[in-house]
């Protein structure tokens, strides 16, 4: 696994190891951040369900300004964003993402959110409530789930693609 394109382009990540963890793959990535264009040098990210903390990290390397990393285990993504020295811009945070999001704080532009498959159903409503109040206005809300059984939420709909085994659905905020 690396960092697809930016500033840190080409540089590896650390994957956890185990059959229950599913990083975000390097093509993945890469479709998401050309769907989404450019960031601004401002930008947030929150990274639910952040793993490795890939996502972030490539959302960093392509301009963003800070990012926030949300993992019940955030040892893989402490260690990516230790070893590429991205500590000042990131807040690594070991919370279960639906209580980190009922927390209430701050604003982002983006939000990643990439579950468990297996929770997919079960959290939706919740995400559906929890999501819009994080988002600044413009925000994107971008889900990673199963394209045979894609995470569905009642947020308006501003792209969806599937890629081999993987549903990337990228929302807005009605306000």
């Amino acid at each position: 696994m690396r960092v697809v394109a930016g500033e840190l382009g080409g540089r590896r990540l650390a994957a956890p190891k185990g059959e229950s963890v599913r990083p975000t793959t390097d093509r993945v990535r890469e479709a998401v951040f050309a769907i989404l264009g450019e960031l601004t040098a401002s930008a947030s990210i929150l990274d639910l369900y952040a793993g490795s903390g890939a996502v972030a990290i490539e959302a960093l390397s392509r301009g963003a300004a800070r990012a926030t990393l949300v993992d019940v285990d955030p040892r893989p993504a402490e260690e990516n964003v230790a070893a590429l020295d991205l500590g000042d811009r990131c807040t690594i945070v070991r919370s279960d993402a639906l209580r980190f999001l009922r927390g209430g704080g701050g604003g982002y532009d983006l939000v990643y959110c990439d579950p468990p498959y297996r929770l997919a159903r079960r959290i939706a409503s919740d995400l559906e409530e929890l999501l819009p109040p994080r988002l600044l206005d413009g925000g994107r809300v971008i889900v990673e789930s199963a394209a045979s059984d894609p995470l569905v939420l009642g947020l308006p709909l501003l792209d969806s693609r599937d890629y081999g085994q993987t549903a990337i659905r990228i929302h807005g905020v009605a306000r």
